[in-house]
């Protein structure tokens, strides 16, 4: 999907290291919710509380999955990130992308 109707944007950025990386919250009709972001090169490590797919656009990075190995991807590509995990990131050049949180 290249684009996403009837939703609500926050008009307020989530800025995290420095800015390093920022998205913007977007909320569907039905409640759903997802984030639209840029990633900045470097390496970050994060956590989540609901499972999220992540949607690279574009750029490279490679994630460290909780019990797992470093796996590098390319936009556009995706993946999930378990609920209540920490994961590791290396972006590699400027990451586009879009986090689904899955309730």
């Amino acid at each position: 999907m290249a684009e996403f109707n009837n939703v609500s944007i926050a008009k307020a950025a989530n800025i995290l290291f420095e800015g390093n990386i920022t998205s913007r919250s977007i909320e569907f009709e039905d409640g759903s919710k997802k984030t639209l972001g840029i990633m900045l090169p470097g390496e970050y490590e994060l956590n989540t509380v609901h499972s999220e797919i992540m949607d690279i656009q574009r750029g490279k990075l490679e994630v460290m999955l909780p019990a797992e190995d470093w796996v590098e991807y390319e936009g556009p590509a995706t993946f999930e990130i378990p609920a209540n995990s920490k994961f590791k990131l290396k972006v590699h050049s400027l990451v586009d992308y879009c986090c689904s949180f899955v309730k």
